[in-house]
């Protein structure tokens, strides 16, 4: 894979912007899947899940290079990782308590909000002894959340088309995380699968 094109999959599709991404899918494109909340209310919703999973943990990782602490954004080394993913997942899990709803019916939001705070939390303590691939984190639990939702028979046939996109963009990010050698093929699948696992266990705890 040319290198620009593993730099360009791995920025798109980074995994402070894959909840950003899911969030409009499930918001906007696959209707069924939850009772659908107001346009107005949709609005709210993606901006705070721009704002806790983006826009904070951004700042933080840039405030945190300028620093010293970091050399750069990309935190292409283990030890520099700890202090942003820890700031990730302060602020996903404050996202995910800003969505809690208990008198709705069916707080799909939410559970896709503390699933993905849970992989971050998790991604961090692996981190601690090993580089995981958080870009493969973000990828397996976006295919594990668009399989639950297709499975569930709500997501329509719509949903079958995005699963087999995010499947397509989960093998290129992959493949775009060697290209680039920021991680080894056991890293990659160590992240898809933690991810995959984390938005199944979600799934059926939610239920």
């Amino acid at each position: 894979m040319p290198r620009l094109l593993a730099l360009a999959l791995s920025a798109v599709f980074h995994p402070l912007l894959v909840p950003l991404y899911l969030f409009c899918v499930v918001c906007y494109q696959l209707p069924g899947t939850a009772p659908p909340p107001a346009l107005a209310d949709r609005r709210v919703v993606l901006a705070l899940v721009a704002i806790g999973t983006l826009a904070l943990p951004a700042l933080g990782t840039a405030l945190l290079v300028r620093l010293g602490y970091a050399d750069s954004v990309e935190l292409r080394q283990r030890q520099q990782r700890t202090l942003p993913l820890l700031l990730a997942a302060v602020s996903f899990g404050a996202t995910a308590g800003l969505l809690y709803q208990p008198q709705h019916p069916e707080p799909l939001l939410f559970w896709m909000m503390a699933g993905m705070a849970l992989a971050v939390l998790l991604t961090l303590l692996i981190t601690l002894r090993w580089k995981i691939s958080a870009h493969g984190v973000g990828m397996g639990g976006a295919f594990g959340l668009l399989l639950l939702l297709q499975l569930s028979g709500a997501a329509g046939p719509a949903g079958a088309w995005w699963l087999a996109g995010c499947a397509v963009v989960a093998v290129a990010v992959s493949r775009a995380r060697l290209a680039l050698d920021a991680h080894t093929p056991a890293q990659v699948w160590a992240g898809l699968a933690l991810g995959l696992s984390v938005a199944l266990a979600v799934g059926v705890v939610s239920r």
